[in-house]
C-alpha cells in the first residue's frame, strides 16, 4: 500500500507564479509586461465586458425581440414508449418519479410529464407531475391508473 505521505501532484501540473514588476533581471521588471503608458498600462484598468473599442457592440446592434413568460413551468417529457421499455427492462408496475430517475430517464428537479408517443402492452400504474390526454386514455384503456404528484 502506497504512503500517503509521500503523494506529490503530477509532473508539469504545479507551475510558479509570474512574479512581475521585480527587476530588470527577472524579464518582467521595469513596465511589469504591460508596455510603455497608454490606458491599459494604468494600475487598476478594467475593459467592461463586451465593449469593442468604442464600435458599437454586438449586443446594441441586434435588435431586442420576443417574451420570456415569467410564470412558465417547464415539464421533462417522458412517451410511453420509454415507460414501456422501462417496465420490460425492470419489470415494475408501478411507475413514479423515483423509478423514473433510477433509471436514467429524469433528473433530480425535473417536473415529469407523461407524453402519449408509442404504445403500452402492460398494466401500469404511472405517478408524474402531468398527463398529456392521449397518454392518460391510453394508460387507462389498458387498466393501468394514472396520479397526478404535486409539484414540489
Amino acid at each position: 500500500m502506497e504512503d500517503l505521505s509521500k503523494l506529490k501532484p503530477a509532473e508539469g501540473a504545479v507551475r510558479n507564479n509570474k512574479r512581475i514588476g521585480r527587476g530588470q533581471g527577472s524579464g518582467r521588471g521595469g513596465t511589469s509586461g504591460k508596455g510603455h503608458k497608454g490606458q491599459k498600462a494604468d494600475t487598476g484598468y478594467n475593459r467592461r465586458r463586451g465593449f469593442e473599442g468604442g464600435q458599437t457592440p454586438l449586443a446594441r446592434r441586434l435588435p431586442k425581440f420576443g417574451f420570456t413568460n415569467p410564470t412558465r413551468v417547464e415539464y421533462k417529457g417522458i412517451n410511453l414508449d420509454a415507460i414501456q421499455a422501462m417496465a420490460d427492462k425492470t419489470g415494475l408496475k408501478v411507475v413514479d418519479i423515483e423509478a423514473l430517475r433510477k433509471n436514467g430517464l429524469v433528473s433530480r428537479n425535473d417536473l415529469v410529464k407523461v407524453l402519449g408517443r408509442g404504445t403500452l402492452k402492460a398494466t401500469i400504474e404511472v405517478k408524474a407531475h402531468a398527463f398529456s390526454a392521449t397518454a392518460k386514455a391510453a394508460i387507462e384503456a389498458q387498466g393501468g391508473k394514472t396520479e397526478i404528484v404535486e409539484k414540489r
